[in-house]
């Protein structure tokens, strides 16, 4: 990493210099920009009702800064870095301007696809989520099949999200291919693991492919999922990764097809995704970047929702009034603001020692 430039401060944030992605604004200048919000969910998700952002204006456009809450201030570094690329820098020139999605069915109970289907509208490919804490195959197996019953020609994916063991998910994919899966997203939590799983399914004639997630954009190396031969895909994310240009090496370098998700992100998150989605040479699957519509609330008045099973690429604006609407409590702001602080101090000194 290099060394931070200086810049000097000026009245209008708007004529500040754009700067490299991984390299922090001063901190004033972000502070001054920062709107912490709170937009609720219209069903639990990743054990959450409610979905906090730190959100940036910056002179290229808004940036979102939300690391969930249990992430370390290591680790969030990354998405600080993602949220200046985009305030301060911009993205990439874009090679497509429409990019498919998938519906995301959070782990409900059967009766309930139905409902969370609807808010999607015309999709032709849907993300269940699988293996939750206090369920079982009989819930995951129901859920898929009530998917399956609504869309007979949908491409269908599971995302368990590292909750299996490998006899586990071997077991569980064994069954949930009846209704067909295009793939099983991190069924096991290791990379070692996703490597077994993927050898036992090929030698059981089961044909789902893997994808990796986490074990891409939690691990200090993203690329060793690919080396290791434990999957056939990756799942990526642009602010764990550090922003739509570090995300487009890491998946040039991985040579494995790629998957563009979001991480429960407002449509300024999910403008950063359809950034990365629309720059990659090649988009073989649709992408998990619908999720603006399992939420009650957004920040922009033209949220970024599909339409017809896409979503077209374009600019976003945080709206005053939804800024306003959904500005999260005092105690909360100061929560993100003193947060903000801690990770932009150990991006500094991520820089210094490089």
């Amino acid at each position: 990493m290099t060394h931070l430039p200086e810049f000097r401060s000026t009245d209008n944030p708007k004529e500040r210099p754009r700067v490299q992605a991984n390299a922090p604004q001063p901190l004033d200048e972000l502070l001054a920009s920062a709107h912490v919000v709170s937009i609720p969910m219209r069903v639990r998700f990743r054990g959450i009702m409610h979905r906090e952002v730190l959100l940036l204006d910056g002179p290229a456009g808004w940036g979102e800064f939300g690391p969930f809450l249990e992430y370390g201030d290591t680790e969030a570094t990354a998405w600080l870095a993602a949220a200046v690329e985009a305030g301060w820098q911009g993205f990439p020139a874009a090679r497509r301007d429409s990019i498919p999605v998938n519906a995301t069915v959070p782990a409900v109970a059967a009766a309930q696809v139905p409902d969370i289907l609807a808010r999607f509208g015309s999709v032709g490919t849907v993300k269940i989520k699988v293996a939750e804490k206090g369920q079982g195959l009989a819930d995951d197996l129901a859920r898929v099949a009530a998917v399956r019953a609504a869309l007979p020609d949908a491409h269908i994916r599971v995302d368990a999200n590292g909750g299996w063991n490998v006899e586990q998910a071997v077991t569980a994919l064994g069954h949930l291919q009846a209704h067909g899966l295009q793939y099983a997203e991190q069924p096991v939590a290791d990379i070692a693991g996703l490597a077994e799983v993927r050898r036992r399914l090929l030698r059981a004639g089961t044909p789902v492919p893997i994808a990796a997630d986490e074990s891409v954009r939690k691990e200090n190396d993203p690329l060793r999922v690919a080396r290791a031969g434990a999957a056939d895909l990756i799942v990526i994310k642009v602010a764990p990764l550090g922003g739509v240009r570090r995300a487009l090496e890491i998946v040039a370098q991985a040579g494995l097809p790629a998957v563009v998700s979001s991480a429960l992100d407002t449509s300024v998150g999910i403008r950063a995704g359809l950034a990365l989605a629309a720059a990659l040479p090649d988009l073989p699957y649709a992408c998990g970047l619908g999720t603006v519509s399992l939420m009650d609330g957004d920040v922009s008045a033209d949220s970024l929702v599909a339409d017809g099973g896409a979503i077209t690429v374009r600019s976003v604006t945080a709206d005053p009034g939804l800024l306003e609407r959904f500005a999260a409590s005092a105690d909360r702001r100061h929560w993100w603001l003193e947060r903000l602080r801690r990770v932009h101090a150990q991006m500094i000194a991520g820089c210094s020692d490089a």
